[in-house]
Parts: C-alpha cells; structure tokens; sequence
C-alpha cells in the first residue's frame, strides 16, 4: 500500500520523483487554453508564469483523466513535473469538487507507477479536499499482482516492470490540523479495505471458494474485534437455509453464511448489510455460454463490498452498530445441483420454485435477508451483481438502487452521490410481481423478461421482515472493469460500492439515515 502523507514543505526543495499538479479546461466562451490549478503557484512561477503556455504546447487541455509530463524548472530537487487534468475549471468562489480531486489523483498515482516517492500539489481548499485527493491516490495506486512472479523483481510487476507508487505527499494538507488529520485517516482505511475487497473479487476461484473466503472474514474480525459466525453446510441444513444450499449443492465446495457484528457502546442505530457472494458462478444446470462465464469469480462482489464496509466502520469507530451477511456458495453443475423445476423451501418459510439456476444471487440473498430481518434493524441494504438487464439499463459504471421506501432510496442515492459513486433510483412497479407466480409454490425465481432488474428487486423484497426500511443496489456493472483503467479505478474488481456502504453508516451514526 502507498505511503501517505501530509506536508506544507516549499515544492521547489522538496525531495521526490515527481510534482503532480492540476490542469483545468480554460472557458471555451474565452478561448482560453489550460489553466494552471491553485496549489501550483511556485510551480508556474518557476516557469517565468508562461507554464499554461507551455502545456498547451506539449498538447495538453487540462480535460479529465489527460496526464502531461514535462522536466522540471531549474531549482527543484524533483525532476519531473506531472500535469493532470481536472476537467471543466469551475466557477469563481467555487472549488473543484471532491470527485474531480479524487479522479485526478487517481490518474496520477496510476501513471506514477514504478516511482518512490510524488509530491502532489493539487488544488486543496479544505479537509474533504484532503480526503479526495488521499483516497484517489490510494485507489490509484493499486495493482494486483499476488499471481505474478513479483518475488524475483523487487516487488515490481513481472509485465511493466513498475511497482505501485511507494509513497505519496499531499501539499497544502496541514499534518496539525485534526480535520485534515482526520481526513487522510478515513480516507487510509476505507481505500485499504476497499482495495481488500479488489484482491478478493481478482483472486481466482480455485483460491477462493466459500470456506476459504470465510477464513479471510475471520481473520479480518479477530484483527478488529468484530465478532464473527460462521454457518457451515451442516449448520445451515439444521436452520433451514434452503435458498443458501439449493444453489451450492451442485459444487464440491460448501457453502457458507458469514455474520460479522461490528457494535459500539454509543450506536443509536443498527444498520444490516447483506451481500451475494457466489465465488463462482457457472449458472448451474442453466449453464452459461461461451463468452458470459470467463470473469465470473467476479459473482462475489457484492460479499466483498460488505465485508469491507464492516471492517473499515470497525476501523473508524463509528457510532453505529453495523452487522455484515455474506451469503457464500460455488453455483456448479453436477449430478446433484439443482435443477430447474425443483422447489425449495427457504429460511423464510416460503417454497420457491427454480425455473432458471443461473437467477441463483437473488436465492441465497434470499435466505440472508430473512436472516438480518430476525434482528429488527432500522435498516438493510443488500448489495449485489444481480442481474445483466441492470448493465443493459445503466451501463457499466452506474449501479441501480431500489428500495420499499422512497425517502430511504433517495438518502441511499444521496450517500452514493457523496462518496462519488455514479448511481441512479430504480421503481419497483407492482405490475411485475404477478409475473413470478407459480402453480406449485409460494414464487418462482423469475419473472417477466423485460425488467428483470426490477423483477430481481421484488423477488428480494419479499424475504425482508414487515415494517423494515431496506434498499437492494445492484452493482452488476461496475463491479468488474473489463475494459482498461479510468481515474482510480483498475480493470479487474473494482469495489463498487464499499464507499456508499461506509457513508450510509456514518449517516446511520449522525443520525442522519433512518
């Protein structure tokens, strides 16, 4: 993990690889070229004020996510001046925003691959700004590499040749002052368990089947003091967690049901968070076809995004109590999985008719919920990659959000938003639910094609207890980055989601969510 600090050294004499600054996209209206961003005063001055005029040259616009590189001026012990853009420059008075900061110190990290040590003297005009900018560059920097012969060369990836960016400086940050202390703090722990969560949804599935993924959540629970149960296949035949076994039972790896309780003396609230955790999935006895089924150790994200929640609220202390389901099993076919035709009788009681194996998330969510409704709290948010109609309704970086309360889904959006994760309120639209009827049991596990994501969302609201507030966010698009690298974020698993989970408990621990 990069090294993170705060600094308010002079940049010309500071000691590092490279000086990163920011580049905004000048008006249009203006005719205007880049504009050097605050924070890169000295910079621009050693360059006699002409250094707009010379990234223009170089080609740059300061648009979102571009990257400049140029020698730096005589003077600096740095040798490298690092140039990345901010998108649009924003009004007079106004800041850059949170999310701009954290996608550009993203970038950068991300192109400072293979340094020791950067100076980042970004635009910061306050403690959230400090956070941004620390969590983009954390985020930025990660690189999975646990399969790549990395012992025989330092460390260093064995294709670049590069490893992650060893330790980064934020100017403008005050080490002193406790909101910015804060800041880089909270923004330390939640891109550390968030890039936990990236190593767990990269790792293949012949390393990561449900036991050892349960192994992972104990250890983690132990090393913070969350207290942590584990049901084993045994364990859920007795208590009736027909959904959890049914889509486990074709797999030679159990399945499991992972509670993680995070408490605090102080919590007011008791937040429940419950993830999908398919380590893979081949669809079943539905098999996928060519093509569909080569990312799919991907299925578990959802798992991995509440897991790392948990762990991260643990970390920071928050006044909430936040308690984690990770409903754990391998969807394979064999000569004892489930078919479809077959019935099973869930931990809620209700019978379910299989008509399709692959619909396999929505059966041991099923079962989660159900779990976390027994102990009444004041809310529960399901996270998942549910379904593909979710990906053909919002593309692959926006993650739909549903819910069986209005206000509750909009302070879910609102909390995605602040985290600055693309997310958008999906209906649940009562005419929908018929379609899952069934001549032999309770409900089907499907519905009516055209609106599967929503089908999928009714399905799921029926196994949550009466009169509890719940959400189900749907992360099947950008759970998995199947195209190159953008901002912070990595191709491979990409840890959808954790950030909103945190910061739906911080709300829970204001007071400010239910």
């Amino acid at each position: 993990m990069t090294a993170l600090t705060l600094s308010t050294a002079a940049v010309p004499g500071l000691r590092a690889d490279a000086i990163v600054i920011g580049v905004a996209k000048g008006s249009a209206a203006k005719s205007q070229g880049p504009v050097v961003a605050p924070g890169a005063e000295s910079v621009d001055q050693a360059y006699d004020g002409r250094l707009a005029g010379v990234l223009e040259t170089l080609g740059a616009s300061g648009a979102e996510g571009e990257v400049t590189k140029l020698p730096a001026p005589a003077g600096f012990k740095a040798p490298l001046v690092v140039a990345v853009g901010l998108g649009a420059q924003p009004e007079k008075g106004s800041g850059y925003g949170t999310e701009a900061l954290r996608k550009a110190a993203g970038v950068a990290a991300r192109a400072l691959a293979g340094s020791k040590k950067a100076a980042f003297a970004l635009p910061l005009t306050d403690a959230d700004d400090a956070g941004a900018a620390a969590e983009g560059v954390l985020l930025g920097a990660y690189s999975f590499d646990a399969y790549k012969d990395t012992a025989k060369n330092g460390g260093k990836d064995a294709k670049s040749g590069k490893a992650p960016l060893a330790e980064a400086v934020l100017l403008g940050g005050k080490p002193r002052d406790k909101a910015f202390k804060a800041a880089v703090e909270r923004a330390t722990a939640v891109a550390e368990e968030l890039n936990r969560a990236r190593d767990l949804i990269n790792t293949p599935p012949n390393d990561l089947d449900p036991e050892a993924f349960a192994a992972v959540a104990q250890t983690a629970a132990k090393e913070h003091g969350i207290k942590v149960q584990v049901l084993d296949e045994k364990a859920l035949a007795k208590g009736g967690y027909g959904g959890i076994l049914g889509v486990g039972a074709g797999s030679a790896a159990g399945p499991r049901l992972v509670k993680l309780s995070y408490t605090s003396s102080r919590a007011k609230k008791h937040l429940a968070l419950v993830g999908k955790g398919i380590t893979y999935d081949s669809g079943g006895i539905s098999l996928k076809p060519a093509g569909h089924n080569e990312t799919m150790k991907c299925d578990m994200s959802g798992a991995a995004a509440v897991f790392a929640a948990v762990v991260a609220a643990a970390r920071l202390g928050l006044e909430v109590n936040v308690t984690g389901w990770l409903a754990l099993a391998e969807n394979m076919p064999s000569g004892s999985a489930t078919r479809p035709g077959d019935v099973l009788r869930m931990f809620s009681g209700k019978t379910v008719e299989v008509l399709n194996t692959d619909a396999e998330g929505r059966l041991v969510l099923a079962d989660a919920l159900w779990a976390a409704s027994q102990e009444k709290p004041d809310a529960i948010v399901d996270v998942a990659t549910l379904t593909g109609a979710m990906v053909l309704a919002l593309g692959n970086r926006t993650f739909g959000i549903m819910a069986n309360d209005d206000g509750f889904r909009s302070a879910v959006v609102e909390a995605a938003g602040e985290a600055g994760e693309p997310a958008w309120p999906m209906p649940l639209p009562e005419h929908l639910r018929k379609g899952m009827d069934s001549a032999t049991a309770d409900i089907a596990n499907m519905g009516e094609r055209m609106g599967g994501g929503l089908v999928a969302g009714l399905f799921l609201r029926e196994f949550v207890g009466e009169g509890i507030t719940w959400a189900h966010i749907d992360i099947a698009g950008p759970a998995f980055n199947e195209s190159g690298p953008f901002g912070y974020t990595p191709k491979g698993g990409t840890g959808s989601a954790v950030r909103t989970l945190v910061r739906l408990a911080e709300r829970a621990a204001s007071g400010d969510l239910v």
